[in-house]
């Protein structure tokens, strides 16, 4: 089984952070909160020495990035 490479922790340590930012209002918000357990969950196995399959880890960082691509189009446009 490989391993994420530092490059996709450090990525998910960023997208945990944005995650979280997901304003209340959004129904994001409450969505998010799971996949970032799950996220963390997976950075704490690995700082532990446990093995964490890679494609599993991309998999949880491609479901953040997808969520917060929906929950930024929620977000009304500024008047000009």
């Amino acid at each position: 089984m490989t391993q994420p490479d530092t490059q996709q922790i450090h990525q998910a340590r960023v997208l945990v952070e944005r995650l979280a930012r997901l304003s209340a209002d959004s129904v994001w918000a409450h969505r998010a909160s799971g996949l970032r357990a799950s996220i963390d969950k997976a950075l704490v196995r690995l700082e532990r020495g446990n093995e964490v399959d890679a494609a599993d880890f991309e998999h949880l960082l491609s479901l953040g990035y997808e969520m917060l691509v929906r929950a930024a189009k929620e977000i009304p446009a500024a008047e000009a």
